[in-house]
């Protein structure tokens, strides 16, 4: 089919899902997380994983890990409001800096006996996950990595009996002397 012949046509954009890793370092004081989570829910951004603690005590700064996704624009709009809001002194996209090192602790509860036990110890063992719990019948492993090694330990462990999990929501900070 023909294209309409007006010099007004315009293009319907679909811009690909990002995900992006912001760190925003605020003052601590009580409401301040509220107020940044209300921005993302008041706007209907998604939240795929959140971290808060306090940094510097004397300071009395905290800083805030947001996992989030969104097209290129809406990453960029995020960012603006976070700029704008009075107790943020600082966002930092750490997927653009391209020099961002991110890692997640999780904590799953396996249970089992014979077989299936050697085997979530073997794959335990793999995947450098350490046991910090241990009875007859279940273990608990802390692991930590990337997401996407989390998530495969995960994986394997739901046939071997995986009776739950915990995780932390990814920490992040960037590499080399200089600081946020």
């Amino acid at each position: 089919m023909n294209q309409p012949a007006s010099a007004y046509f315009i293009e319907d954009r679909h811009d690909p899902n990002e995900t992006h890793t912001l760190s925003v370092l605020v003052q601590n004081e009580p409401g301040v997380l509220a107020r940044v989570i209300g921005l993302f829910s008041g706007r209907g951004y998604n939240i795929e994983s959140l971290t808060v603690s306090e940094t510097e005590s004397q300071k009395h700064l905290s800083r805030i890990t947001i996992v989030t996704t969104g097209t290129p624009m809406v990453i960029q709009q995020i960012k603006h409001q976070l700029d704008r809001m009075i107790p943020v002194y600082r966002v930092v996209d750490m997927t653009l800096t391209k020099r961002a090192i991110e890692r997640e602790l999780a904590m799953v509860k396996v249970r089992g006996i014979g077989e299936p036990r050697v085997e979530a110890l073997r794959l335990a063992d793999a995947f450098r996950a350490r046991v910090i719990d241990a009875t007859t019948e279940s273990f608990v492993f802390e692991i930590t990595g990337n997401t996407d090694k989390i998530s495969q330990f995960i994986d394997l462990m739901r046939p071997l009996g995986l009776v739950e999990v915990a995780r932390t929501g990814i920490a992040a900070i960037g590499r080399g002397p200089e600081g946020m």
